[in-house]
């Protein structure tokens, strides 16, 4: 069964409290998503550090529930 975006949302922003978090279905499938998350706690850690971060917060649901999730992650300016 396929994720529906708000629980993307919900999950990330569970994990990562005060991050800004916008979800795109690029298919209309609901197997394929971008998320653009922006969240001050990133700062200071590289890209595969924050991405591992927003995987973390998917609890296990990437390659199952969740086939592709295309990442954009950065810091407040």
């Amino acid at each position: 069964m396929a994720m529906v975006a708000d629980e993307i949302e919900r999950l990330i922003k569970e994990d990562l409290p005060g991050a800004n978090v916008r979800i795109e279905d690029l298919r209309g499938d609901g197997d394929h998503y971008a998320a653009h998350v922006v969240f001050e706690g990133f700062r200071g850690l590289s890209r595969v550090q924050q991405h591992q971060l927003v995987y973390k917060s998917l609890k296990g649901r990437m390659g199952g529930e969740l086939h592709a999730l295309a990442l954009q992650t950065s810091v407040p300016e």
